[in-house]
């Protein structure tokens, strides 16, 4: 069977005999309805507000928080929605970079469409390095919570959001976009420092310390107005459902609907699981982890899963891949990583862990020598890796994940 997968913004194709496919899988098919009849609706009728005019009245600097170009959020079409409502030029863009660089004008034309020109002059681009940040206090998991003076001091925020599942955090969206979106080195540092722990899992936040800071962060600012506009995307990128209005409830009612888009059923766990980083999170690798993290969950002990992304930026942060390569047994980079953390760390405790028990592969753009360092195995295509899973098993059961970065699969008890 001819299977075409996405690969950077081309395709590439397998060919996977219908005897050892075990099925392709994507989130969910739902019915989306047009944009801004989904976005209208929940900015009309906001969660624990009269209205968006209301909540902007007497605001005298109103900051809006935006995802970066590493996102799939449809910021743009919001922004299309909310010209109807207010003067966007009223407010200033902050954009909730974490710790990944500032974006090129592809990545703002994506964000901003045909808003871009007017607003250019608007935007701030957080840096997590150099941008002024607050001493909120600590988290009670003991992070220091430093977050950029311009959301601090605004006296209205506006999030704009997107909630699929996060491998550890176990969402993203809502509180996400504060911290660690416009937050210091330090604070992310800190707080990915828990996603080291078992508790920081896809799916999850009961217990999950990376998400319980971000709560107290909240907390802390409880009294500040925020405003927060959150979408869950099919997976065509089109926006299934919006909730708006109050930053926790609309968090929790976007986190049911994306159950209902990415977390998906799966008969069996596979012998090759091949998990795809589309674009835009096949940036780096860094960021197409993602999808191994997600793949894991349907491949069998003693499996290969195939990570197929571009990697259209290289590496990403370099300290995980340097971590990945301090050592042939995973068991040993493991140990190696508790000693002392770093940001990127635990990128490299994720893929150990998997490395543990399964073979993991690639196909990516990065140099090959550079792939077999941290301990994964090249190809050029996915066709070979396919091919090689043949050879070495002809019975080989393989499963495809066409969107692994956020699709969760579950197998059936």
């Amino acid at each position: 069977m001819k299977i075409d997968i996405k690969y950077g913004k081309g395709v590439q194709s397998i060919d996977v005999p219908e005897k050892n496919l075990v099925g392709v899988f994507y989130p969910k098919d739902v019915k989306c309805g047009p944009s801004d009849k989904t976005i209208s609706e929940a900015v009309d009728a906001p969660i624990g507000f009269g209205s968006l005019a209301e909540f902007l009245d007497g605001g005298k600097d109103i900051v809006f928080i935006v995802n970066d170009g590493t996102r799939p959020t449809p910021t743009a079409k919001v922004l299309d929605t909310l010209s109807k409502r207010m003067d966007l030029r009223k407010a200033r863009y902050l954009i909730a970079t974490g710790t990944h660089r500032d974006m090129t004008e592809e990545e703002y034309d994506f964000v901003f469409g045909s808003h871009y020109k007017d607003l250019k002059d608007r935007i701030i681009s957080h840096d997590s390095k150099n941008s002024e940040c607050v001493h909120l206090g600590r988290s009670k998991n003991g992070t220091d919570m430093e977050v950029n003076r311009i959301a601090v001091d605004a006296d209205r925020l506006v999030m704009i959001t997107s909630v699929e599942p996060h491998y550890f955090a176990g969402y993203t969206g809502g509180r996400k976009s504060f911290l660690p979106g416009v937050a210091s080195y330090k604070t992310i540092e800190q707080n990915h420092r828990m996603a080291m722990r078992m508790e920081a899992q896809s799916l999850v936040l009961k217990g999950n310390p990376v998400h319980e800071d971000m709560m107290d962060a909240l907390e802390v600012i409880r009294d500040k107005p925020i405003f927060t506009i959150q979408m869950v995307l099919d997976r065509h990128r089109n926006i299934y459902k919006a909730a708006a209005g109050d930053i926790r409830k609309a968090f929790e009612t976007a986190v049911e609907w994306a159950n209902e888009v990415f977390s998906v059923t799966v008969p069996e766990k596979a012998d090759l699981v091949i998990s795809v980083a589309p674009y835009p999170m096949d940036v780096d690798l860094y960021q197409s982890q993602k999808a191994l993290d997600n793949g894991k969950w349907a491949l069998k002990e003693g499996g290969k899963i195939v990570m197929v992304s571009k990697c259209r930026e290289g590496i990403g942060h370099a300290t995980f891949l340097d971590q990945l390569s301090t050592s042939k047994d995973p068991k040993t980079v493991l140990e190696n990583l508790r000693k002392e953390y770093r940001l990127g760390y635990h990128k490299a405790a994720k893929m150990a862990e998997i490395m543990t028990w399964a073979d993991v592969w690639a196909v990516t753009g990065l140099n090959k020598n550079l792939i077999e360092s941290a301990n994964m195995r090249p190809f050029d295509t996915a066709a070979d890796a396919v091919a090689e899973a043949l050879k070495i098993k002809q019975d080989s059961r393989i499963l495809i994940l066409m969107d692994g970065s956020v699709t969760i699969p579950k197998v059936i008890i």
